[in-house]
């Protein structure tokens, strides 16, 4: 009992050192503040970055590396995985400094850290459908990434801004139509069809825009409201001939009970 006692000690005062180690020297001087956080950044040491950035923001807010260093601080969050301490950090440079050279920059990884927040570890196995989740976080980069489009189009991070919008934008949809099928199932159909539209009005490049139509089909289905469902049915065979839900230009309902329309 006492070896393990003792063993237990020695582990507590070994864990206690190391985290010692990490704290930063109040006898650090601006200069050298900054050069270990830059050092430690570039030895992918970023939890000690972390704290050397934060020391350097708070000892000297208006010193000679302050823009610098809340830049970087971001970073350091980003790479230690801290996505709403980078989100915070990226938007208090963005509003203190609208007009920086490198504002751009602070957008991007802005948009990163929303976009890093909101996926899943297992996002590419196809058991899991980014779309059905919670997207609160994947909204944000949306809005970020789209931003960073609009007002810096020659920015560098641009091109790759644009990209992730697009993904977003996908995903999105598709989420909207997650919600819409679960409305069919319960027999909500008016906000069945108003998720439709609603993917038709704010997603109209996306491929979801097809299965939209066709929910929007099967949700005035479910009204019995047939005369109209056939307008939004021509749309879709139109569109999408080959969608899941035709049979030629029979629709097939997936959800409602009624019967089958055919144009």
């Amino acid at each position: 009992m006492r070896v393990a006692s003792l063993a237990a000690l020695a582990l507590t005062a070994t864990l206690l050192a190391g985290c010692a180690s990490t704290e930063v020297s109040p006898k650090l001087q601006e200069q050298e503040l900054y050069q270990k956080a830059q050092s430690s950044l570039d030895t992918h040491h970023y939890n000690d970055a972390v704290k050397q950035l934060e020391a350097l923001d708070t000892r000297y807010p208006f010193g000679r590396y302050a823009e610098q260093a809340q830049l970087e601080l971001i970073y350091a969050y980003y790479k230690v995985d801290n996505w709403e301490a980078a989100r915070a950090a990226a938007s208090r440079f963005i509003r203190l400094h609208p007009d920086h050279p490198q504002v751009d920059y602070a957008y991007y990884l802005r948009g990163l850290a929303a976009y890093e927040a909101g996926r899943f570890s297992l996002e590419g196995l196809e058991m899991i459908d980014i779309s059905k989740r919670d997207l609160g976080a994947s909204r944000d980069a949306y809005v970020d990434f789209s931003e960073l489009a609009r007002r810096f189009p020659d920015s560098p991070y641009a091109a790759d801004a644009r990209q992730r919008v697009i993904y977003l934008r996908n995903v999105l949809a598709r989420h909207e139509l997650q919600i819409a099928d679960f409305y069919l199932r319960k027999g909500a159909y008016v906000a069945a069809v108003e998720r439709g539209k609603w993917v038709l009005e704010h997603y109209p490049r996306t491929p979801a825009t097809r299965d939209a139509l066709a929910t929007m089909v099967e949700g005035y289905l479910g009204l019995d409201m047939r005369d109209r469902a056939r307008e939004v049915l021509k749309t879709l065979i139109d569109n999408d001939p080959n969608n899941d839900r035709l049979d030629g230009t029979t629709f097939e309902p997936k959800y409602v009970d009624a019967k089958p329309l055919t144009l």
